[in-house]
């Protein structure tokens, strides 16, 4: 796929999102039972769920969004035992980093030079929250929370948490490889986005 047409197509999904079915994407859990007593599952545009489901559960998923969430849970499970070195293998070689208020890191090489981190000092992990896979079955994402956690001089706790966005593609020989990733703060909580600084 040329860069071009990719770009292309990740500015229609942003674009269409909202379009999209995504309460049957969701992971959020069942929020509201109608009157034959079976739930159904709500989407939560900030991913505040106090209930999770497995997708496994929920027969509204797609196979695609399927795929994308098991690509997930392998792609983290091996970032949980081998660091920083396990994450940057997950990235395909034309691949972008976009870190809240970092510059972009462009390629593979340049995502595993900043990669540098031990998984005995440093454990990023990440929950996903919803899915989305392209009309083509080529290319999808993933979104949902994470957070890092380590120590510093002291061995004083420190912990970071956010929201992150992956975008997947498949390669031409079959793999599916990450295409972009980017972090982001937290959203404010509900009814504090406008709220003006108090003196």
């Amino acid at each position: 796929m040329s860069k071009s047409r990719t770009l292309h197509w990740l500015l229609a999904l942003l674009c269409a999102v909202s379009a999209l079915p995504l309460a049957a994407q969701s992971l959020a859990g069942p929020s509201a039972s109608n009157q034959t007593g079976t739930s159904s599952a709500a989407f939560d545009p900030l991913g505040k769920s106090s209930a999770t489901t497995s997708p496994l559960t929920q027969p509204t998923l797609t196979p695609g969004v399927l795929l994308l969430m098991e690509l997930e849970g392998r792609f983290a499970k091996d970032v949980a035992i081998g660091g920083g070195k396990a994450f940057s293998t997950w990235f395909a070689d034309d691949a972008v980093t976009l870190n809240n208020g970092q510059p972009a890191v462009l390629g593979r090489a340049g995502i595993a030079a900043q990669a540098q981190w031990d998984a005995k000092d440093y454990q990023l992990t990440w929950t996903p929250q919803g899915a989305q896979m392209g009309p083509s079955n080529d290319m999808g994402f993933t979104w949902g929370h994470y957070e890092g956690h380590s120590k510093d001089r002291n061995g004083n706790p420190i912990v970071i948490s956010g929201r992150y966005l992956t975008i997947w593609k498949k390669l031409p020989d079959g793999t599916w490889k990450v295409a972009m990733d980017a972090s982001a703060n937290e959203p404010p909580e509900a009814g504090e986005c406008c709220v003006l600084p108090k003196p």
